[in-house]
């Protein structure tokens, strides 16, 4: 059985960090497309970082230069390293996984990916 659980949310000063972990059974992390996903209060769910088998990695504009996508293949866990956090980063975070190529996902939904978590909520406070 598949399955993908969140954890490391919680609150946040702005300025801080945060480590989110997803960790995933019922699959290989390393052979998936791998992604982090958030949803802002009143917005749409976004993709904002993904890693594909080669170890390809992207990331959405809003985030990167703040944002580190890993995987730790001897855990089977997907990881995402979050630094300087800003009042704009809370948001509902999901990790997801699709067996497919890995498509485009940063700035979309990611309505094709195959996999969800239940997501981890950050509150980042000023």
């Amino acid at each position: 059985q598949v399955q993908l659980v969140e954890s490391g949310g919680g609150s946040v000063q702005a300025g801080g960090s945060l480590r989110l972990s997803c960790a995933v059974s019922g699959f290989i992390v390393r052979n998936f497309c791998m992604a982090w996903f958030r949803q802002a209060p009143g917005k749409e769910r976004e993709g904002i970082a993904q890693i594909d088998s080669r170890a390809l990695r992207a990331y959405a504009g809003s985030v990167e230069g703040r944002v580190t996508i890993s995987r730790d293949n001897a855990k089977n866990t997907l990881y995402l390293e979050m630094d300087s956090l800003k009042s704009e980063d809370t948001a509902i975070y999901y990790c997801a996984a699709d067996p497919g190529w890995c498509p485009a996902v940063i700035g979309t939904t990611g309505s094709g990916m195959r996999y969800w978590g239940k997501g981890a909520p950050v509150t980042i406070s000023s």
